[in-house]
Parts: structure tokens; sequence; C-alpha cells
């Protein structure tokens, strides 16, 4: 219900002219706040887009707005090289298994128990070094039987020649028949062979004595030791197994329509793993005149000096030969090569830029340090060997002298 006053106006409702004050009183503040908000916003937006150009072109800029221009690429003369014909070796890749050209397994030429066994696998030896030795009691009987027997022997010769010389004198008195002469005379004969074959057989009975003492026969290592001491042994049974180190063989398999190239002489080079970068070399010694059944290669021997006696049996060895020379092709440095998804190009200097050129590869020899180019190159081009960084085709270089002149 409306009220009304003394003078008959109508009274407001209580309270809300206080709340209509409050509300616009609060109004211009709510404004203020909200135009603070709107520039701060608009002021972020623009420190954004000062950052994002400054990141977009951070080359700075000259006062006239104009990019400041690139220096040439400076290479010096041994950056360069020339695209020009070259004699290269050709070389055929290689590989094989290395052995020792002198090994022997040394056996036992008597029968016996083994006394003692004096190395271990890996021990060096000299020739003639006391190895094993065996039992030598029957074989130093059987010496001493030779030894009587051959005692016996002559003296019986002694009285087989006592009785023809008596012989002949009565043969000469003519006391004697001829008949009777000769028989003294055959007995004679039969006392000097006797005494022969009793000596003989001495003899062998000396070198069977010997030979219980098993010897090196010549200078190596031992590299298997294959019986123990109280084994009983018979002729032929394998004692050890040495080796001479000094002298390798690298024994690889060549496809046969190679072997034409291949000559005795032709220096191989080849790697060892876990000798790091070193290098061996050796030359081809033999070539097989018969193909491997199956792969139908041809075994090719190359031997290799070890007089420091690093390489051992059995290693494996990858590497070259180098075969005959060819004639002159047009060849680059492989430092000039560079490779994109395995596509190979070099970078040239032609009119002061670096131009990019495709090219494709023949014959690479690694020792020389040069590389065939079949196509994509003429002679008398230059290459760039050094790296260029980030610089793009296009870009401007220019080769100057120790003094920093063009």
């Amino acid at each position: 219900m409306e009220e009304r006053d003394s003078s008959g106006r109508i009274a407001a409702f209580p309270g809300r002219s206080g709340d209509i004050d409050m509300y616009t009183q609060s109004r211009p503040a709510d404004r203020g706040q909200r135009l603070k908000i709107i520039l701060v916003a608009i002021a972020a937006l623009i420190v954004a887009g000062v950052v994002w150009a400054v990141m977009r072109d951070p080359a700075p800029a000259a006062a006239d707005g104009t990019q400041t221009p690139v220096a040439p690429l400076e290479l010096a003369a041994v950056d360069v090289a020339r695209a020009e014909p070259r004699v290269l070796t050709r070389v055929l890749p290689l590989s094989g298994s290395i052995a020792p050209v002198v090994q022997a397994t040394v056996k036992a030429k008597v029968s016996g128990e083994v006394e003692a066994v004096t190395v271990r696998e890996g021990q060096d030896v000299k020739a003639g070094a006391v190895i094993a030795r065996i039992d030598t009691r029957n074989l130093q009987a059987q010496y001493e039987r030779e030894l009587a027997a051959v005692d016996k022997a002559r003296a019986d010769l002694e009285l087989a020649t006592l009785n023809r010389d008596k012989n002949r004198t009565l043969l000469e008195q003519k006391y004697i028949s001829q008949n009777t002469y000769e028989t003294t005379e055959s007995a004679y004969a039969g006392s000097v062979a006797s005494l022969k074959l009793a000596e003989a057989q001495a003899r062998l009975a000396k070198i069977s004595l010997e030979d219980a003492v098993v010897r090196a026969p010549f200078d190596g290592t031992i590299s298997r030791r294959l019986v123990e001491p109280g084994e009983k042994v018979s002729p032929d049974t394998s004692i050890v197994t040495l080796v001479d180190l000094r002298q390798m063989l690298l024994s690889a398999a060549v496809p046969a329509v190679e072997i034409p190239s291949v000559e005795v002489g032709q220096v191989a080079k080849f790697r060892v793993g876990g000798f790091g970068d070193r290098v061996f070399e050796g030359k081809v010694q033999r070539i097989n005149p018969i193909a491997e059944d199956g792969s139908r290669a041809i075994s090719v021997y190359v031997a290799v000096a070890n007089e420091d006696r690093a390489l051992k049996g059995g290693m494996f060895a990858q590497g070259s030969l180098q075969l005959t020379f060819t004639e002159p092709v047009l060849s680059v440095p492989q430092r000039a090569l560079r490779y994109e998804a395995g596509a190979p190009f070099v970078y040239t200097l032609q009119d002061g830029k670096i131009a990019r050129k495709p090219v494709a590869l023949g014959m690479q020899v690694e020792g020389e340090g040069f590389a065939e180019v079949r196509s994509g190159l003429s002679a008398g081009e230059r290459v760039i060997v050094a790296d260029i960084g980030d610089r793009k085709p296009g870009s401007e270089a220019k080769v100057v002298d120790a003094e920093g002149s063009r």
C-alpha cells in the first residue's frame, strides 16, 4: 500500500531510494576497471607482434629499411681442387682368414709311457728344444742288447778271418783242397755280413732311444698340448701343435671373373678387428688353379710378414687387392663428395658463386683419396673440398691467397 505524508504526497517505498543511489554510485568504477583491462590486452598484443616480427627476421635492418648484405665466403687455395684426369689403381675387395705358413703337429715316434711334457700353450720354443720325454727303459735295454750282438758278430768275424788266413797258407802248401778253403772263405763273408747287420740294428735301437725325447722341429709357439704325463702313447700319437707366426698367409676367395686381373706379386692391404686403424700389407703368393664347388670362387693366397707376431691364426681380415693401373679418368678428391639420401653431389665454384651438382661415381681408391666421376662434371671445373657451413647454392664465394687477395 502506498503511504501518503501529511502534505498528501506519496512517500517512497522504504529502502528503494538508498539502493538506487548505491547502484548509480558504483557504475563509474566498473567502467574504469573494464577500460584498464582493455588497455592492458592491447599493450600485450602490441608486444607480441613486435617479438614475432623480430624472431621472423633476426637480421638487423639498415636505417633505410634494406637488409645488410652477407660477405662472400672466403676460401683458401687448398679448399678448392680441380676435376681432372688421373691414373687410379683399380682395387678388388678382399676378405678371408689368416693362418701361419709353417705349422706342424709333433707326433711320437716310439711307444711308451709319457714321463714329462715340458711346454704349455702359448709358450715359445726354439728348434731342438725338449717338448716331451717318453719312458726309455725298454728302449735302453734293446739298445744294449744290440750292442752285445755287435760285439759277438765282431768276435765271430775275427775268428773267421783267422781261419781264412790259416787255410790260405795251407792251400798254398797243398795241405788242404780248394773246396775246404772256399768253405772257410764263405764263413768269413758270412761273419762280415753278420757284423754289418748287428751294427745296423744297434743304430736303429739308438735312434729309437733318442726319439723317446721329443724335440721341437723349428722355432715357434705351442698352440695345443695334446698329451699329459702318464699317458700311454704309440708311434704317430700327437704330442703338441707348433706354429711359426713370423710368416702368415691370408686365404681369400675371389670371383672367377676377376682372376684374369690378379697376378702374383700384387699388393693387398687389409685391416683386422681389434687393431684399430692399423693397416697390414701382403703380396699375392699363389693362386689356386681350381674354383671352389658351389661358390665358383677361386682362392688367392697372400703372404703377410708378421715379425712382431701381432697377427694370430684364425683371425679375419678385410681389405682390398690393388690390381693393374687404369687409363686416366676424370676424378675429384673424395673430400669433395657430399651425400644426401645416398646420392652423391659436389659443390663447385662458378662465376664467384657456389653451385651444387649431382655426380655419378665410378671407382674409388681409398689409399689415394680420389674418386672417379663418370658424369656430372667436366675437366677443369673447381670443386670445393672444405666445409661451407650453412651457405647455400647461389651464395657468393671467392678464393684468396695467403695475403688475402683474390
